[in-house]
């Protein structure tokens, strides 16, 4: 791995809540992500995973800056997201892309794949038409699809081969680093193994750094070099993938482990069964989040927020029983 590409610090990010169209005033504020520090490094993949509503997808916005953090700071390269403007910001936007779940509504109907591929080059790069045309060949064949598709339209293409277009607009600007949004939810099984593998092989040939957000943990599984859960805005585990998956220790990880990857038949289970429902981010409860779903709570999880602390190498857990 290289060095440190991406750094979260304590970063949180509250939204308010208001009464009234006109003369409203603020009720309160949605705890979307709270004190959540991770890092980066080139060529590396960070899995965040958890279930809807945990401050996933608010993370992945803040990383492409379409929302700004409440607290705490980002840094790229060493360099704050507040303090960036003129070319550093531009370089920034044009070296951090995205791929979202959805292909088809991802993608301009009114655009050839072409344009749609070369419009982040114009945009931030400024290149001239025929340097654009060959570089959106050259993304095109990288994502294994012919030149000669730049003349189509999105609706022309299978739900992969869109996902695949989506993939090389975020190469064209030669990317360093790509927040992934479900990138494979919405497709067959049997394509599914397809993107994944190929982002396997770009990350090889490029050396890109990939933030990946998932509820699916199986795909997490195959994609991520380190895995960080989520849970009520907070991260309560982090390891690499393998020991992850190999020996969860939150009780929220063994729930989501469990629930996702069953186990094989003549396998141990220690499986971790939760009940009730994710609390409402404007009221979360007092000490642990996850206290009041948790079989193995204690009196002072009621009371005391564990701090999320390491307890192995490459290992943190924010659990009152660590």
């Amino acid at each position: 791995m290289s060095p440190t590409l991406l750094e979260a610090r304590n970063v949180s990010k509250r939204f308010p809540v208001t009464k009234g169209l006109i003369l409203g005033g603020n009720v309160g504020w949605i705890h979307a992500v709270e004190d959540v520090s991770f890092h980066i490094d080139g060529g590396e993949t960070l899995g965040l995973v958890g279930e809807s509503g945990c401050g996933k997808s608010t993370t992945a916005r803040m990383v492409l800056l379409l929302e700004r953090p409440t607290g705490g700071e980002m840094l790229y390269e060493g360099v704050s997201l507040q303090e960036m403007s003129g070319a550093d910001l531009q370089r920034y936007r044009s070296t951090v892309q995205a791929v979202f779940q959805d292909p088809q509504s991802s993608l301009n109907p009114r655009m050839r794949v072409g344009d749609i591929v070369g419009e982040p080059l114009e945009v931030n790069a400024g290149l001239p038409r025929r340097a654009v045309r060959e570089r959106v060949a050259e993304v095109l064949k990288d994502v294994n699809l012919d030149a000669a598709f730049a003349q189509l339209y999105p609706h022309e293409f299978s739900g992969g081969q869109r996902q695949r277009i989506a993939l090389a607009r975020a190469l064209a600007t030669h990317s360093r680093l790509i927040v992934l949004d479900e990138p494979v939810a919405s497709l067959d099984a049997s394509i599914r193994s397809q993107i994944i593998n190929l982002l396997k092989d770009l990350q090889d040939q490029h050396g890109l750094s990939y933030l990946l957000i998932t509820h699916d943990l199986a795909v997490s599984r195959h994609l991520s070099h380190r895995v960080a859960v989520m849970y009520l805005g907070r991260i309560v585990e982090e390891a690499k993938a393998d020991a992850l998956y190999a020996e969860p220790l939150h009780p929220y990880t063994k729930a989501l482990i469990a629930a996702a990857l069953p186990i094989r038949a003549g396998q141990e289970s220690d499986e971790m069964v939760v009940a009730g429902e994710v609390p409402n981010p404007m009221d979360p409860p007092s000490g642990c989040g996850f206290h009041p779903r948790c079989p193995l709570a204690m009196p002072r999880c009621t009371e005391d927020e564990p701090a999320l602390r390491e307890v192995a190498p490459e290992r943190r857990v924010a659990c009152h029983l660590f």
